[in-house]
């Protein structure tokens, strides 16, 4: 009796420990949901809108101006954010930073991405804290869940004409 219950713990264990293994690695590599919060990208994503995150596209280089990302914030490493790449290395951004009344010229250096949100009058990005090491992005957001009424892939900036200054 006690063999056939201690088999069993030992199966339900065996079983937790590789479908735990399978779950990691598909979060990890593969993607998941995720919630985004605070108004940076407004009008594209509101507050609590849930959206799909791809994780292969960070894996294979695959980022390009445009997408929406989820990086771990510079300034806190607890945090995540969510914003669109407006420029990848070797870049030329014009930048209009919240506190300058004067336009910057900003260069995307090797290995970083230039991260700005839609919402360009409430948002904490690269105009701040400058270009974004490549390593912090975590997914490519492509697919809004959330509320159902804006169901389906996620459309181009309203600030189309941020992409870089060439």
């Amino acid at each position: 009796m006690l063999r056939g219950v201690l088999g069993k713990a030992f199966r339900l264990a065996g079983y937790t420990i590789q479908y735990g293994c399978i779950a990691h690695c598909a979060f990890e590599y593969v993607g998941g949901v995720v919630m985004c919060s605070g108004p940076s990208m407004e009008p594209t994503i509101q507050n609590s809108d849930i959206v799909f995150a791809e994780n292969l596209s960070r894996h294979f280089y695959g980022i390009q101006r445009g997408d929406i990302v989820i990086a771990k914030s510079p300034s806190d490493p607890k945090s995540s954010i969510c914003k669109r790449v407006i420029g990848l290395e070797g870049d030329k951004i014009l930048a209009d930073n919240p506190p300058d009344i004067f336009k910057s010229r900003n260069y995307v250096p090797t290995g970083h991405v230039w991260l700005e949100g839609d919402n360009l009058e409430n948002s904490t990005d690269s105009r701040c804290y400058g270009p974004v090491p490549y390593g912090l992005i975590r997914g490519r957001i492509f697919f809004k869940i959330w509320p159902f009424s804006d169901f389906g892939f996620l459309r181009d900036s309203p600030n189309g004409h941020r992409f870089s200054d060439d």
